[in-house]
């Protein structure tokens, strides 16, 4: 189904403006829905006569009236000219005769979306009427909220640009919590869940009839920080959120400042318990923490390893020992770049360009120390691995780039060496498959240069086997040697 964003450019001729308004009252209207137990839809003027729907919401509180998403339907005669009529004189337009659609008594209005003295787009809100029964204070106080947000639309008053985005997991809703507050902050209505959030929080007594502020201030910890927006969230007076700690829980609040004809009346107040959210994601941050704790200590052990490696190595006369020994530390040291790598993120996956050059540029000073070899890295990014990828990949670039290096290039000769990389990406439930190409313009293959049994190639081979790949050598053009490999890529967890 094509986004709010692709309808609105396809089917209007709405400004970018006019279309961010659309985008902050869609964002925000299933509290509108849920307030009126009405399903709502957006429609936006094709022609005079013509009106497509381009977004549509139902509510959690009560019974749906449209079984069918309304998204691209186009509408009838009669509502085009109700839609047209609210547009053109911006205000809400009921219709008088009661509507019946799937055997169901609806009743429908259609609420102007006005954004800087001129509507843009028109709200239809269907009340099923077979569930109406002698309402509760509680719908009662939902509907007259829904009331006035609605002559907030007509009005270009909501949304509010100014109100907070990208926030924090577990922000309130219509159900988890409802509180009217009059024009000084006093509690006029609260619902049993908003009565049960403040009890939570410490206050003991009597919520309706308080005063919001007095009622936070008295339970808050005295060492705990307060937020600077706190005094206006709990008096309605910006559309603002936060968040207040106890020794008991921990509640989320967000204010919405009820306004007539540009002047505040009084505000809207949705509080939810969110104790147990924030208790779970200090979990997850020190479970994060714990595990880049120990990617650094498995790092700092690696590096002792290979520390102790090259001092061994320095005491040994034996050539053959003293080279198997460096070996080791060049190995060791590779897979200590992995975990540090991993000790500075936040997941089990690695930027794995940053770990290649680094490890290139290491093997090739090292193994290079009495010729001038020159290093490239062309084709795609390596981008995100899984850490068991990461160590596999970075051992088998070691070995190949180290090998190149030392049999491609007689001593005082130098050359290139070009690693290059293609990531193809893989179908839903497929893996990506890498392919890498290292190439060097040395004396190419000759009997010497042949793949045999030595450690590094059984080691190449075994790891190429554990990332599901192939690996083969040629020779390259107008000399050298190619070695292409390819990996099989494990999925990124989430």
């Amino acid at each position: 189904m094509p986004t709010l964003a692709e309808l609105l450019q396809e089917h209007s001729e709405l400004t970018g403006a006019d279309s961010e308004w659309l985008h902050l009252l869609v964002g925000d209207w299933q509290l509108l829905s849920d307030l009126s137990f009405a399903d709502l839809v957006l429609w936006v003027r094709l022609s005079p006569v013509q009106w497509e729907a381009v977004a549509h919401v139902r509510p959690t509180t009560g019974q749906m009236v449209f079984f069918e998403d309304q998204v691209g339907i186009k509408a009838t005669r009669v509502r085009a000219e109700i839609l047209e009529q609210a547009f053109a004189e911006c205000r809400i337009v009921r219709e008088r005769d009661t509507e019946w659609g799937d055997d169901l008594p609806v009743r429908e209005e259609s609420i102007p979306v006005v954004r800087q003295g001129r509507a843009v787009a028109v709200i239809t809100r269907h009340t099923n009427l077979s569930m109406m029964r002698t309402p509760s204070r509680l719908e009662l106080t939902y509907l007259a909220t829904a009331d006035a947000l609605s002559r907030m639309i007509a009005a270009g008053e909501f949304p509010n640009s100014s109100a907070p985005t990208g926030l924090r997991r577990g922000a309130p809703r219509a159900g988890d919590g409802v509180v009217r507050l009059d024009y000084d902050g006093v509690i006029t209505y609260a619902s049993p869940n908003a009565v049960s959030a403040i009890h939570r929080l410490g206050w003991p007594g009597e919520v309706m009839g308080g005063s919001m502020s007095e009622i936070v201030t008295s339970v808050l910890r005295d060492s705990s920080p307060v937020d600077e927006g706190l005094p206006l969230v709990l008096t309605g007076r910006q559309p603002w959120r936060t968040e207040v700690g106890s020794r008991a829980a921990i509640v989320t609040m967000r204010a919405i400042p009820l306004t007539e004809a540009g002047q505040r009346f009084g505000a809207l107040l949705l509080l939810r318990d969110v104790s147990e959210l924030r208790r779970r994601e200090q979990e997850l941050l020190t479970k994060d923490a714990t595990i880049r704790e120990i990617h650094h200590r498995v790092k700092n052990n690696l590096q002792s390893v290979a520390a102790l490696l090259r001092l061994q190595a320095r005491r040994t006369e034996d050539e053959q020992a003293r080279a198997a020994l460096q070996e080791a530390e060049r190995r060791v040291g590779t897979i200590a770049l992995v975990h540090d790598t991993l000790s500075k993120g936040f997941d089990e996956t690695v930027d794995f360009d940053e770990v290649a050059d680094q490890g290139f540029r290491a093997v090739a000073e090292v193994a290079a120390y009495d010729k001038r070899i020159e290093r490239q890295r062309t084709g795609d990014s390596f981008g995100r691995l899984r850490a068991e990828d990461a160590t596999s990949l970075a051992m088998i670039l070691s070995e190949l780039v180290q090998n190149a290096i030392e049999h491609g290039f007689p001593a005082d000769i130098g050359g290139t060496v070009t690693v290059d990389v293609k990531r193809v990406v893989g179908v839903p439930g497929a893996p990506d498959v890498l392919t890498v190409k290292i190439t060097d313009d040395g004396v190419g293959i000759g009997t010497e240069r042949r793949p045999g049994s030595g450690l590094g190639t059984q080691i190449v081979q075994s790891l190429v086997q554990d990332l599901r790949g192939t690996i083969r050598w040629s020779p390259a053009e107008p000399h050298g040697t190619q070695v292409t490999f390819t990996a099989a890529l494990r999925p990124l967890k989430g």
